[in-house]
């Protein structure tokens, strides 16, 4: 029954948006006045995907395994937690998600955009709604949730065991709040422009959209990373794996349309710049989609592999961008006066050079992603880009970007006098020669470390200074800046001084090394209610005499029938240990994998730092500075 009224929610969901679309185009053309009425079906359409979400949430909570995405995704033995995360955990649930954040979305926009010009805001409803009727069809047509099964199976086929997680289980909806997000940013920057609506008061309306979006979309890559720390027994915070990616290209657009929302809300410039980035973040978000929906990415964690899916995807990606650059080549008007105005001394002047690196290093980013899809294409050769490529074209322009970034707060908006930053410029100028000695010189690690290292420390030292002299003035720009700094230092820390070990060991086998001993005590067996763990106990002393005991898991799942590995992890403020095990096949032994991590808890609240420099400035009700 939840099914049925699932499904039938998510028709009358796609009529409702034909109806919407009838009375804006008719209240666009009539009336001077906003018509209420299309509020209210705005409301039902958002209550009609509630009704159809929580259809599927029952129908996993109740093991329905007559619903065919409940039997693939869930088992009657899975605990009540994973069986709800369960119903997102999956292409069609997560979809479903998808279309329920939208309808939330736009349904806010309405209700906050209340003394906004009446045209705008319809323009922005019918775009908005196009894209939430491309999701209706898409759902019911390839990725129905509601499907039916007969005759009903006895059990289902289980959640893949490394989705039954905490982090994982959270990881998806607010992820899902920053791409969504970024829909509402595209659909009123294309009715801004074709409406010639672009002003320092719409950017200020507009602000409070991106920051959401920016907040949501950080915390979302954070929680990403900080599951596959543990989970996937990586022992690191990012990989470059193309499903991370694939989430970090419309964060990096999100970034640069942050600051350039900003120089808008003071003077119209940089217009061109907004719309783009705009349509851009939008795109890579949809983009992202795209690419983990359809299969085509070689990743550990991408759980969907069908092309029919992906195409539809893709052609309604090309479609939305067609829309998207025809209403910005036709419609778009440049304000030649303000340009003349725009002085290259200047806080605007920063950030257009921080946009462009934003986009340096997104372009570096898609290229590594993208690329081996197109190599695949053209001569069925598979590759994969790790970490050097990035680290090759990344690094070296990291030192210029940092002192740009201890540059541009100090500079005045409009015009900034020379007398005074001297010296700031020509940091500048040395920071990019070091980045050509870099380039020159990248197998030398000990210079790149020591010329990041102390970048990295001049931004941190500069933002912390910011703090005891500016106090509560930019108090949201001074702490996501200190945030970045910190992060960037423990990055840098990390990387210097992580220390690894890999060995096979037997149960009463003795590791030693310089720095520490491991001691493989034993191991011990626990039965759960849906799988059968073996614990190992790991006794190391490092070289003060400190005793740890660590206890990494090996997980066998009975439905799926999957062997998992969980890494047992002892925190504190400096450093992680971190330790799994992992069986040797037609073996007695144990692969054992030891790291030391440095600064990793100083990773996770860095970021933690930046997001709360974002939500500062969204609740702070007057413009900083």
């Amino acid at each position: 029954m939840a099914s049925l009224i699932g499904y039938y929610s998510l028709i009358f969901g796609l009529c409702i948006s034909f109806f919407i679309i009838f009375f804006s185009v008719k209240n666009f053309k009539d009336s001077l006045i906003f018509d209420t009425k299309i509020v209210n079906f705005t409301f039902l359409q958002f209550i009609l995907v509630i009704v159809s979400f929580l259809g599927l949430i029952i129908s996993f909570v109740n093991s329905d395994f007559s619903n065919e995405t409940v039997f693939n995704h869930s088992h009657s033995t899975k605990p009540i937690f994973y069986k709800i995360s369960g119903t997102w955990g999956n292409h069609e649930g997560s979809l479903l998600l998808w279309l329920l954040v939208l309808t939330l979305f736009i349904l806010l926009f309405l209700l906050k955009s209340k003394e906004q010009n009446k045209k705008y805001k319809i323009v922005t409803l019918l775009i908005q709604q196009i894209i939430i009727i491309g999701f209706f069809i898409f759902l019911i047509k390839t990725s129905n949730p509601f499907n039916y099964i007969f005759p009903v199976p006895e059990e289902g086929l289980g959640l893949n065991p490394i989705l039954q997680d905490p982090a994982l289980a959270i990881h998806p909806p607010i992820l899902y709040l920053g791409y969504v997000g970024s829909s509402i940013i595209f659909s009123s920057a294309l009715a801004a422009t074709s409406l010639n609506y672009i002003s320092t008061a719409w950017a200020k309306h507009i602000k409070q959209w991106v920051l959401i979006s920016w907040i949501f979309l950080t915390l979302g890559i954070l929680l990403g990373s900080i599951w596959a720390y543990y989970e996937l027994g990586w022992g690191g915070f990012w990989f470059w794996d193309p499903v991370e990616n694939v989430s970090l290209m419309p964060w990096l657009a999100l970034t640069a349309l942050l600051h350039c929302i900003l120089v808008l809300e003071r003077k119209l410039v940089l217009t061109s710049w907004v719309v783009i980035l705009s349509i851009a973040t939008f795109t890579l978000s949809m983009c992202g989609t795209f690419l983990v929906r359809s299969g085509i990415l070689n990743s550990v964690h991408t759980f969907a592999n069908d092309p029919e899916r992906g195409l539809f995807i893709l052609i309604f990606l090309f479609c939305l961008i067609f829309l998207s650059l025809f209403i910005f080549i036709f419609f778009h008007k440049v304000e030649k006066k303000s340009i003349r105005n725009f002085f290259w001394l200047s806080k605007e002047t920063s950030i257009l050079i921080n946009n462009w690196f934003m986009m340096y290093f997104l372009t570096v980013v898609l290229i590594g992603t993208v690329y081996p899809i197109f190599l695949e294409v053209i001569s069925s050769e598979k590759i994969s880009v790790g970490p050097p490529f990035y680290h090759k074209l990344i690094v070296p322009l990291l030192i210029p970007f940092l002192f740009a970034m201890t540059i541009g707060p100090k500079l005045n908006w409009i015009k900034s006098d020379l007398k005074n930053k001297k010296y700031l410029i020509l940091f500048l100028m040395i920071s990019f020669l070091l980045s050509v000695l870099i380039i020159k010189n990248l197998d030398i690690k000990f210079l790149i470390n020591t010329i990041l290292v102390a970048s990295a420390l001049y931004l941190f030292f500069i933002t912390l200074r910011d703090f005891f002299v500016k106090g509560l003035k930019n108090l949201s720009q001074n702490i996501a800046h200190f945030g970045f700094s910190l992060l960037i230092l423990s990055i840098l820390f990390n990387n210097i001084f992580s220390t690894e070990i890999i060995t096979n060991l037997k149960i009463g086998e003795t590791f030693k090394s310089k720095n520490f001993i491991i001691n493989f005590e034993k191991v011990e067996q626990k039965n759960e209610k849906n799988f059968k763990a073996i614990i190992g106990k790991f006794n190391i002393k490092d070289v003060d005499g400190v005793d740890e005991v660590l206890n990494p898991e090996l997980r066998i799942y009975n439905q799926p029938n999957i062997v998992t590995s969980e890494a047992d992890i002892k925190t504190n403020l400096l450093s992680d240990k971190f330790i799994t095990m992992n069986l040797v096949q037609n073996q007695d032994y144990f692969n054992i994998r030891y790291q030391i991590k440095p600064f990793m808890i100083w990773i996770w609240l860095s970021v933690l730092l930046i997001s709360f420099g974002g939500l500062i400035s969204l609740f702070k009700k007057r413009y900083e500075g």
